[in-house]
């Protein structure tokens, strides 16, 4: 989906006729876009969003309809006006694969380029880079705690608008989600679409069992039926099972119940008791209503025996403590060369500057151990030592045994992809690779393990001399 230019916050656009203003437009410039603190106050997030912030930046043109508001709004000049007229993104971007899972303090985009191209995106990035990445995390989260079952997206018509939920459909497909019901995201994303029926279609029948008869004739290969609009264990699974003996005696066999009010622990193990009673041990249990990934390990720990999830509101929403947004922020680390830092009185919220690399370490076994950000010409090894970055005092020194990888490759140059699109089941298929080589401290719901991100000693002491010179020029 491609989106138009002008979404962007006014002060990209007042700073790029600024900078043209006193000839800075063409100054080599780097940016950082990344986190500070783990979404969901968890141990870990999952990479999102690249696809869409690559394509928007492959496309991004001013039309003469959006050339034509900008002079209406009487804002800027002529010369930047048509310096608008042939802008397209040039530059170049360092990214880790989607899926991925990435940390707190280091960089997820590396953006560099002219200085006007590399700011004007900044607001777009943000903006998909942070849902996205937001939305895969809940969805990570959330498949994570249904222990090996299903977990659909039904969030949609909770969304945040119609592109929220396109974005939120194709990042839950990301984070692990097996489907949506989003047959748009379906189409644009290749990914499996699913659901049935509400229960308006059951009340629009003169009762339960004629309705459930009339949906499995229109789908006899696909039956799955809704059983809590009057009661589920008296009316709805006695119906669902007399339906599927019909279904049997037709050749076909039922797909399965879904459970969408209700105790689900209770009610989902007392349906599956009843289904295996009566011989329908393969129709799969369907359970959702207001559900996250707190409500499913309650309903797992209660003995609930759901096969499927339906995951709405709380999922696209991001619902949940340290959740709403990520808080990506995207920040100048370098000019003309000159590395460039933000400085304030909380050293966590001080930038790393820069250009950087970062490097991921590794047991002997492939459990990952913890990140290393470096300058770009920094080589790291295994017993180097490395600083916490918000606090140089705590340091640590890397296992002789480690094995390291980079975390991010070239993903753009001069405004071109370098890579082949995926499909997001590998990507899911990435996230899950990664979770099982994650400290299972880090998964925990509850005060997670805090996964380790360092600098190395050269980083660390290019932050001081930076801090000690603005200091000095402040006095």
């Amino acid at each position: 989906m491609h989106s138009s230019p002008l979404l962007t916050d006014l002060y990209e656009l007042t700073m790029l006729a600024g900078y043209l203003e006193e000839g800075m437009a063409e100054e080599r410039a780097v940016f950082d876009l990344y986190f500070r603190s783990n979404p969901f106050e968890g141990g870990y997030a999952v990479f999102a969003g690249l696809e869409p912030a690559l394509d928007f930046l492959e496309t991004a043109r001013f039309s003469e309809d959006d050339l034509d508001y900008l002079v209406r709004s009487g804002l800027f000049r002529p010369r930047f006006i048509e310096f608008l007229r042939g802008f397209r993104f040039r530059g170049r971007v360092l990214a880790p694969a989607e899926g991925r899972l990435v940390f707190a303090n280091e960089p997820l985009l590396s953006v560099e380029g002219t200085l006007m191209e590399a700011q004007f995106v900044e607001t777009a990035l943000l903006n998909i880079i942070n849902f996205q990445t937001l939305t895969a995390t809940k969805a990570a989260r959330i498949c994570h705690a249904a222990a090996g079952a299903e977990v659909i997206e039904f969030g949609l018509r909770r969304a945040q608008g119609p592109d929220g939920g396109v974005s939120a459909s194709r990042a839950a497909c990301v984070g692990g989600c097996k489907g949506t019901s989003n047959v748009l995201a379906g189409k644009l994303f290749g990914v499996p679409v699913r659901g049935t029926q509400a229960h308006s279609w059951i009340q629009a029948f003169p009762d339960e069992l004629t309705a459930f008869r009339a949906y499995a004739a229109t789908f006899p290969e696909s039956t799955i039926l809704l059983v809590d609009t009057y009661d589920t264990l008296r009316s709805g699974v006695p119906n669902a099972i007399r339906v599927a003996g019909e279904l049997r005696e037709r050749g076909h066999e039922l797909g399965g119940i879904r459970i969408d009010s209700g105790d689900l622990a209770y009610l989902s193990r007392e349906a599956r008791r009843m289904l295996d009673e009566a011989g329908f041990t393969k129709a799969r249990i369907v359970v959702s209503n207001e559900m996250d990934e707190y409500v499913i390990e309650s309903v797992r720990n209660e003995g609930g025996r759901a096969d499927i999830y339906g995951i709405g509101t709380r999922l696209v929403t991001c619902a949940g403590a340290g959740g709403g947004a990520l808080g990506g922020v995207y920040k100048l680390v370098e000019i003309a060369g000159v590395p460039k830092m933000k400085v304030t009185g909380d050293l966590a919220k001080s930038t790393l500057p820069g250009k950087k690399r970062v490097f991921r370490f590794v047991d002997p076994e492939g459990a990952f151990l913890q990140d290393v950000v470096c300058l770009e010409d920094e080589l790291i090894r295994a017993g180097d030592t490395v600083y916490d970055p918000c606090n140089p005092l705590r340091h640590t020194t890397l296992p002789l045994d480690a094995r390291i990888s980079e975390l991010h490759t070239m993903v753009m140059s001069d405004g071109r992809r370098c890579l082949p699109r995926e499909p997001l089941d590998a990507m899911a298929d990435r996230c899950r690779a990664e979770l099982a080589k994650l400290p299972s401290g880090c998964l925990r719901l509850i005060n997670p393990h805090i996964y380790k991100v360092s600098i190395s000693e050269r980083l660390k002491k290019l932050r001081e001399t930076l801090i000690e010179d603005l200091r000095n020029k402040a006095v």
